[in-house]
């Protein structure tokens, strides 16, 4: 089920046989010369969605712009600061769980998201803890690219030229889900150099088209296929965990 294409009594319907919702987070950034702006939004989304298409699970509206400031020096891309990243996703938080929802499961395609994803549960949980009461709800945030067997399939993959960013296996997904959009350039070095990742500047000197550590011309649709149908299937057990994770007295 998919809450944008909802109705409010449809969702208060399903609150009444599950409280878990999923929300896909990422952001939108450059993502090198064959890298859609949207790919850290699009993996999470084209994962949840093929995931809802065999599960009794309810998909929220995608959070597509995160934390990206590192990418500012490049065209099209959108950041918000840390500190207003934190106070929306808060806002989400409480706005579900306002409605009774008890679990809130945040699938996140950007890396750098995590930091101010964990430091937004924080703050929500301090609010209850603060309070001397129990929140009354869990957070749980999920990497795709970490879900069970993803990972080792990635590197199965592309064994070789996977690097951090415009990685061969995140373009892939969105090739295999958006093929009219599919797109090609030539670079070089065919592997982009490796290194830290602090300020938009720093970050275009040392990666000059985007890509960290990657030769993304290696992904194809067929591999991001065999990516989407796992990591769908490893989500759909991780939500029904989470769910029935028990709650101590």
């Amino acid at each position: 089920m998919l809450m944008h294409l909802s109705t409010w009594t449809e969702v208060q319907q399903f609150i009444a046989r599950s409280r878990t919702v999923v929300v896909p987070i990422g952001s939108n950034e450059q993502h090198g010369p064959t890298g859609l702006l949207g790919t850290d939004w699009l993996c999470p989304e084209i994962i949840a969605l093929e995931a809802e298409k065999t599960a009794d699970i309810l998909v929220a509206p995608t959070f597509n712009i995160g934390m990206a400031q590192h990418h500012l020096a490049f065209a099209g891309t959108i950041s918000l600061r840390p500190s207003t990243f934190i106070a929306a996703i808060g806002d989400w938080i409480r706005s579900l769980t306002g409605h009774g929802f008890e679990k809130i499961l945040f699938l996140n395609g950007h890396g750098g998201n995590i930091a101010s994803i964990e430091a937004a549960f924080s703050e929500v949980y301090a609010d209850a803890s603060f309070a001397k009461r129990r929140a009354g709800f869990a957070l749980k945030l999920c990497n795709w690219w970490h879900l069970p067997g993803v990972g080792e399939l990635a590197r199965e993959q592309f064994p070789s030229g996977h690097g951090a960013h415009a990685t061969p296996s995140e373009i892939a997904i969105t090739q295999w889900a958006l093929p009219h959009v599919r797109k090609s350039a030539h670079y070089t070095p065919q592997i982009a150099p490796s290194g830290p990742i602090r300020e938009a500047l720093e970050f275009r000197a040392r990666y000059p088209d985007g890509r960290v550590g990657s030769d993304p011309g290696q992904a194809t649709p067929e591999k991001g296929e065999a990516l989407v149908k796992l990591a769908a299937h490893s989500l759909t057990q991780e939500l029904d965990a989470f769910s029935h994770e028990s709650v101590p007295a």
